[in-house]
């Protein structure tokens, strides 16, 4: 599909859009109202789909719209965003889920407030209810998807503290936001339908920082409960995932080494299917990222890393070894998500080099090279669904190169985006049972993305 067939209004009505917001400040009033948001048109195209069970070839139009209005009185806070997620161009083998398409959401609707000296002097707590996003630490567990076409909604609770000496804390009770609707229709056509949330699945914990724990570098410990059970017509794996660990992590500073090490191991127990009568399993996974890196001096500001990443993938009898990423975003450590959505935290292990850039304030790019193995040769390969239960087509996954560049066309508000990939696909993504026919997966996409 090309941008031509799209509706003559939508089109009109997405340029116009771009253009006001290109042009408006945001909207501001001395109570304290502010009215901001984004819209974001992106054209993705893909060959060679690594995903086992869709088209070879795919193209697809998506278009988000976020608005976020916050009022502000003295340390009250009270917001409302709404998400509209939609695309074009799909038709059966499109690989078009929840991820895709959530029709004008109130994924934010909360009241959060300020106090000074809750818990002693220098201390500040921020508690925050309602429904709301949440990216918290590195992002690899929980997490507002930015790069996919739509975002992950929690309600609940939150806290926040600050302490002297650079500790901070931050806990939760939240029950994550099921997107509706999840049929395949209900999707395709983009109903409004306002998305679930209820005791049936259930998210809670938190995390404990220190800056300068270790010289320069800040510690981290996290640990996150996920509690899942079936719904009315949503038959689930009834999972029950403690996930604990922690991280270290220097920032990255001119003419100096930075590192980043964070490792989880996740227990508990989840069903071997959907089914009602399916047996339960305890659960045994893990994950661990590291990385190293050095900044250059100079006006680029290039820094040039190394990087592994593993996550621990199912292997026959014992404990249930696939680590669950629970809600964390990908797009920041291993490759897109949209049509090509191949690679995830689960049952990989890929070393990496990655170079970037940021030759200007309008200016950054990078891009990496990553080999990449199953963990466990006898579960499917990360998140493309392609398996050799028998293990015979060997555990190399393939050679994956991505790039990046984006551009402020107007510094502030108009920012293009270009991605592209391309995936040489390993014995096991060409020899196992139903990998999907060709050696290669190129993939590409263009953003156009107005901030007001």
């Amino acid at each position: 599909m090309a941008l031509s067939n799209l509706p003559a209004r939508s089109i009109s009505l997405t340029l116009s859009s771009l253009a006001l917001f290109c042009g408006s400040p945001a909207f501001a009033q001395d109570d304290g109202l502010t009215v901001t948001g984004a819209v974001r048109l992106r054209y993705e195209a893909i060959d060679g789909q690594a995903r086992a069970g869709f088209n070879k070839s795919d193209e697809l139009v998506n278009l988000r719209t976020n608005i976020l209005a916050e009022y502000r009185k003295d340390n009250v806070r009270v917001g409302v965003e709404l998400f509209d997620s939609r695309v074009w161009g799909d038709n059966a083998g499109t690989p078009v889920t929840t991820n895709e398409v959530n029709a004008f959401e109130p994924v934010q609707a909360y009241v959060a407030a300020d106090f000074a000296g809750a818990f002693g002097k220098g201390t500040k707590l921020t508690l925050t209810a309602g429904r709301m996003t949440l990216n918290l630490g590195s992002r690899r567990l929980v997490a507002a998807d930015d790069y996919r076409n739509t975002t992950n909604g929690y309600t609940g609770l939150r806290a926040d503290i600050a302490a002297p000496q650079g500790w901070k804390t931050t806990l939760i009770y939240t029950l994550p936001q099921v997107r509706l609707p999840d049929d395949t229709q209900g999707i395709r056509d983009a109903k409004v339908r306002l998305d679930r949330e209820s005791f049936d699945l259930v998210l809670w914990g938190g995390q404990v920082s220190k800056a300068k724990a270790i010289g320069a570098a800040m510690a981290e410990l996290s640990y996150f409960h996920l509690g899942e059970r079936d719904a009315p017509g949503r038959p689930t794996r009834d999972r029950s995932l403690d996930t604990f660990g922690g991280r270290i992590i220097a920032e990255p500073r001119a003419s100096k080494f930075d590192y980043e090490i964070e490792a989880f191991y996740q227990t508990g127990h989840v069903s071997a299917s959907p089914a009602p009568t399916a047996a339960r399993q305890s659960v045994g996974a893990s994950f661990i990222h590291a990385d190293v890196g050095y900044s250059f001096a100079g006006p680029w500001k290039p820094r040039l890393s190394v990087e592994f990443d593993r996550a621990s993938g199912d292997k026959p009898g014992g404990r249930f070894g696939r680590f669950d990423t629970l809600f964390g975003m990908r797009r920041a450590d291993l490759a897109p998500a949209g049509l090509y959505n191949a690679i995830a935290r689960t049952n990989i292990m890929t070393p990496g080099i990655r170079i970037e850039a940021t030759p200007s304030k309008r200016l950054d790019w990078f891009a990496s090279y990553r080999p990449m193995w199953l963990a466990a040769d006898q579960d499917s390969f990360s998140s493309t669904s392609v398996r050799d239960a028998s293990g015979r087509s060997g555990d190399f996954a393939g050679h994956q190169i991505e790039a990046r560049i984006r551009y402020w066309l107007v510094p502030t508000r108009l920012r293009f985006e270009l991605d592209g990939l391309l995936l040489a696909k390993g014995r096991f993504l060409r020899d196992a049972p139903n990998a999907p026919p060709g050696e290669w997966t190129r993939y590409g996409s263009f953003n156009l993305t107005a901030s007001f």
